[in-house]
């Protein structure tokens, strides 16, 4: 029998649980987006491309990419989601990008587990950020696509959610047998507290999935190492410190030491 799980008023905040509920414009999350846009300004083609970006209107990258002189496609699940503009941090705080980008910005409707409204090898990169293939559990479907749509040599940028964050989520909601059984699961599906399910990775399970559609894996490593406690103290002892932070972030994620709550990989199609 499962215990009884302990009210949620008497128990503290876990990195998980901060996690699940935080505001996106606290410290954390101001860090986290700007160590985000940092990763994927290094990622980005160094010439002019066509990009398919399947993470969300909000994604803080897209920006970026199309500020770079890409041209991005958006691939949006309804056409009320085209009117959200995304916004992007200055600083450490949200701003509304600017209206004259070099590249150019296009919204689509569609599918981005299913891909048929796109050409097979139509793109020069495909970023699936913002944790949308552990949304999509049936992932292995989600990144066939992704090669299929790619132009050989083109290269994707990959973010899930580990299995880090996966059993500190099964432990903080009392599910004990399930989480004994995690470390050793082929396939970790794992409910949040809004009810939703998503599917949590190993480096080693990410790796065989970008292999099993065929395409070549440059590297992996966690999107953050530093705790939200340990940002948060830094930040109110000196606000001025978000581009020290990041730097900082960006050294130790080149470690191989995959302890963060999300995984980011990026591959390519072979010639």
């Amino acid at each position: 029998m499962r215990p009884s799980p302990t009210p949620a008023s008497d128990r503290p905040r876990s990195p998980a649980t901060q996690f699940a509920t935080t505001d996106r414009l606290s410290d954390y999350w101001r860090f986290y987006w700007a160590v985000a846009e940092a990763q994927i300004s290094r990622w980005l083609p160094r010439s002019p491309s066509r990009l398919l970006d399947l993470s969300s209107p909000d994604f803080q990258g897209t920006p970026r990419a199309v500020a770079a002189g890409h041209d991005v496609v958006t691939l949006l699940p309804s056409v009320d989601m085209a009117m959200r503009r995304p916004l992007t941090l200055v600083n450490g705080r949200a701003v509304v990008p600017p209206p004259a980008p070099r590249g150019r910005l296009r919204h689509v409707v569609g599918d981005s587990a299913l891909l048929r409204t796109f050409a097979s090898e139509s793109f020069d990169g495909v970023i699936a950020d913002n944790r949308v293939l552990s949304r999509h559990l049936a992932t292995e479907s989600s990144m066939a696509e992704v090669a299929r749509v790619l132009r050989p040599g083109g290269r994707a940028l990959v973010c899930v959610d580990s299995v880090v964050l996966g059993m500190a989520l099964l432990a903080e909601q009392d599910y004990w047998p399930e989480l004994s059984h995690a470390p050793s699961a082929d396939v970790l599906l794992v409910p949040w507290p809004d009810g939703s399910i998503t599917r949590c990775f190993t480096a080693e399970q990410l790796t065989e999935v970008v292999t099993e559609a065929g395409l070549e894996l440059e590297w992996v490593k966690p999107r953050t190492v530093l705790s939200a406690s340990t940002v948060e103290m830094m930040l109110a002892r000196d606000p001025r410190s978000m581009a020290r932070l990041v730097e900082m972030e960006l050294h130790a994620a080149d470690s191989d030491d995959y302890v963060g709550v999300h995984l980011v990989s990026s591959v390519y199609k072979p010639h």
